[in-house]
């Protein structure tokens, strides 16, 4: 992360405004201002092959059949920065032959990372300016050129101890989230200004315990919860947040932040605040001599190490479609799609339980040996588990976690878990419950046999088929999950459906070459090769 914090001209021009004008807008009645989504994320994604039939994309997959992205044409650039708005605000002005030599230097990964239709779950954390002043990897960098290692040696002495002056109107706070009234304050303004979609349809519903989950696991730091109010009213009105984490990067551990939750209030979008809650995140880390981060986008920045796509599995596809998140395919019948999805009525697997507190010692000794298969994941630690995996609500409706495992003869085998995050479907006024598919492992990785990766993938269909049915029971209306871990060995056999999405992971100030997300070239799953990447963002 950068040790610079003075904000420059180029970054602050757009911020400066009259301040009664900020207080105007920030204090606007935010009820009719749209349906908000998450990222990484996820939950409201209508259920269909957008990405696969964008025309940007098709002529960029029939470039890469016909040799790679050299020939590209100027129609294929315009559609290209059509559907990357930082990419083409970015490259306003230029000479659109500079701008198509640009675009015929990247990797066909590079270009299918922005193409989701209509800008959807992206979270605009700057423009391309700002980037390249950070600790980034470049794009006109040769993957052969890059040799895991920080971008940028940094010392604790170079590091400002205050924070960068906010413009006239506005002030830095530390959130404390261990006061009720700030988590809400956090939850409201995810609640209506995180990431949303273009059609005011879906809004995700965060609860203080999904909050105080997220971003309060062990080791937690208070500084790394970081505000921007009107300093006027006290109105929050921009966030982000880092949590600690040890990353497994190849052959590296480092003590990285996992950045989440940038959000800034909708009418104050345009006014380059994301920069500076950057810098001051960067700052805050650095102090603590954090010198490498972790996060996600759903746009393409300076540059994504891997791309995972999103996947959608109905369990309730009627309740789905009368709220408008799944479509009724041209082919089909509301009766047909039903019977689609339909689940049996109890789980198959012998032993299956749920998560005990006895059980974190096996349950941490097996994800630590699986996660240690992939390229990128978590380092965790007994405490960690304990946090991300074991359910301690006393209250039903604050539950965010579940967990279970398989015991064969007092041992655990097997075990899968999932997390909640709701969303309100605004115009029907109701509440779509969705589950997120989260960190599993089991011990048929280690079998050693040479048909493992079939046994793995019948044993994974089992479990997952289970989580399924469980997730039914808990009556979740549709379940989500990247392509991911070893997910391509199961998405499509559990009928899960290609979102319009893709989530991009980045690291800040360590390069290492492109890791494969589970998807091929054509954005399609990948079961021969897989994924590389076993971290999951909230």
């Amino acid at each position: 992360m950068s040790e610079e914090s003075k904000i420059t001209e180029p970054i602050t021009e757009d911020v400066h405004t009259d301040t009664e004008e900020v207080v105007e807008e920030a204090n606007a009645d935010t009820t009719q201002t749209g349906a908000s989504k998450k990222k990484k994320k996820k939950g409201g994604k209508k259920v269909k092959k957008a990405a696969a039939s964008n025309d940007a994309e098709s002529e960029a997959l029939e470039a890469a059949e016909t040799g790679g992205s050299s020939d590209m044409g100027s129609g294929m650039v315009q559609k290209i920065l059509k559907n990357n708005p930082s990419l083409a605000a970015e490259t306003q002005g230029m000479d659109p032959k500079k701008i198509q030599e640009m675009l015929s230097r990247l990797k066909l990964e590079d270009l299918l990372t922005g193409m989701a239709p209509g800008g959807k779950n992206q979270k605009d954390m700057a423009s391309y300016k700002f980037w390249a002043t950070q600790p980034v990897s470049r794009f006109d960098e040769p993957e052969s050129q890059k040799p895991d290692g920080p971008v940028r040696v940094q010392k604790l002495e170079d590091v400002p101890t205050t924070g960068a002056e906010l413009v006239d109107g506005f002030e830095w706070d530390t959130m404390d989230l261990n006061d009720e009234k700030q988590i809400n304050e956090v939850y409201e303004l995810l609640t209506n200004h995180y990431v949303e979609d273009n059609d005011a349809m879906f809004r995700f519903n965060y609860s203080a315990s999904f909050i105080n989950w997220a971003l309060k696991s062990p080791d937690w730091v208070p500084s790394w919860h970081v505000g921007v109010r009107v300093a006027a009213t006290k109105k929050l009105v921009a966030f982000i947040s880092g949590i600690p984490v040890t990353l497994k990067v190849r052959d590296n551990d480092l003590k990285c932040s996992e950045i989440n939750f940038l959000c800034i209030h909708k009418k104050l979008r345009a006014k380059r605040l994301a920069p500076v809650l950057i810098k001051e995140i960067t700052r805050r880390c650095n102090l603590l001599e954090i010198w490498n981060a972790i996060y996600t986008a759903g746009v393409v920045l300076p540059k994504p190490i891997s791309t995972c796509r999103y996947y959608h599995r109905s369990l309730d596809w009627l309740k789905l479609y009368d709220v408008g998140f799944s479509p009724l395919p041209a082919k089909s019948t509301k009766a047909r799609q039903v019977s689609k999805y339909s689940l049996p009525t109890n789980t198959a697997m012998p032993g299956l339980r749920e998560m005990e507190l006895k059980d974190l010692d096996a349950v941490h000794g097996l994800l630590e040996r699986y996660l240690a298969r992939f390229d990128l994941a978590p380092k965790f630690d007994k405490a960690e588990i304990k946090h991300w995996l074991f359910n301690e609500e006393s209250k039903p409706e604050d539950r965010v976690i579940w967990c279970y495992v398989v015991e064969t003869d007092g041992k655990i085998t097997d075990f899968f878990s999932f997390y909640s995050l709701e969303s309100t479907a605004l115009k029907k006024n109701t509440t779509i419950r969705a589950a997120y598919l989260f960190y599993y492992a089991s011990e048929t990785a280690f079998s050693g046999s040479p048909d493992m990766k079939k046994e793995l993938k019948v044993r994974l269909n089992a479990l997952v088929n289970d989580a399924l049915i469980l997730a039914k029971r808990l009556n979740f209306h549709v379940f989500n999950a990247l392509s991911l871990l070893d997910n391509s060995l199961f998405l499509t056999e559990q009928k899960f459906g290609p979102g319009d999405g893709s989530l991009h992971y980045y690291l800040f100030n360590w390069k290492t070459p492109f890791i494969k997300g589970g998807i091929d070239e054509k954005n399609n799953i990948d079961e021969e090769n897989g994924s590389g990447i076993g971290m999951v963002m909230l």
